[in-house]
């Protein structure tokens, strides 16, 4: 975990209140792994206080450069889509627990489920997994069009398919919706998104083994805080808790109470 000052190499939007930014300090970068995620300082001074994590869409340790994706919905992200190229923004990370690729053995095929801004992580993920040897299929659950985002790049590394709650774009329904229709088949489940669709994947397809990530407000991001806990399952004391922001975000399937 290190603190540092990156530079911001581009900003643009790239769909409805959504933005990707590429920060440039190989410091972090070097130390990235898929599925982490960065605290980012929005202003120089005390409001508002607290940092904004933001998950890493990519890793490119040769040019030095993260990418992250984010949503302008409030005070902080919308004073992040204001700053421009060249400006420096203060960066704690990386931090948590990314995706694991012990889970899935070159030659087997892995879903990737991301749902809304969940989608981001899943990009280094397929990244990672396809330079790994492992066929993958990406189901990607948005609004509506305006809503839909990197479904060319996703493409490019793999079979994919766009899933709307309106019907706007893809098909209309629910990422299970797609999977069902189109009857997909899989060895291993990666997703990140909402905790509903978080609980049908769990619910859906109880049989098949991998990893989810999970989306939380958070205080500090290092653990001190504990505004971000979540009880293990299956745990009769009902004491027992996980740290999204350290133990997580990503957790094997059933580790944790949804």
């Amino acid at each position: 975990m290190i603190v540092a000052n990156m530079e911001i190499i581009s900003q643009r939007k790239i769909a409805s209140d959504v933005y990707e930014l590429v920060l440039k300090g190989a410091e972090l970068v070097n130390y990235a792994t898929q599925g982490q995620f960065l605290h980012l300082k929005v202003s120089e001074g005390t409001d508002p206080l607290l940092r904004r994590p933001i998950s890493i869409a990519k890793i490119d340790k040769e040019k030095g450069e993260l990418t992250v994706i984010y949503r302008a919905e409030g005070k902080g992200t919308s004073m992040l889509a204001l700053k421009q190229a060249g400006e420096e923004v203060s960066v704690l990370g990386p931090l948590g627990n990314g995706f694991s690729l012990n889970g899935t053995k070159r030659g087997e095929v892995a879903v990737l489920i991301g749902g809304g801004i969940g989608v981001p992580p899943l990009y280094e993920l397929s990244l990672q997994l396809v330079s790994a040897g492992v066929k993958v299929i990406h189901v990607l659950g948005f609004a509506g069009s305006d809503d839909v985002f990197y479904e060319e790049k996703f493409t490019k590394l793999g079979e994919t398919y766009v899933a709307t709650m309106d019907g706007t774009y893809g098909e209309a329904g629910t990422v299970i919706d797609v999977i069902d229709k189109k009857g997909l088949s899989f060895d291993t489940i990666y997703s990140c998104g909402p905790t509903p669709m978080l609980k049908a994947i769990e619910k859906s397809f109880p049989e098949k083994k991998g990893f989810l990530s999970l989306e939380e407000r958070m205080g500090c991001g290092i653990g001190a805080c504990f505004a971000c806990v979540c009880h293990v399952k299956n745990d009769p004391t009902r004491n027992a808790y996980k740290k999204i922001c350290t133990d997580g975000p990503v957790f094997a399937i059933g580790e944790v109470e949804l």
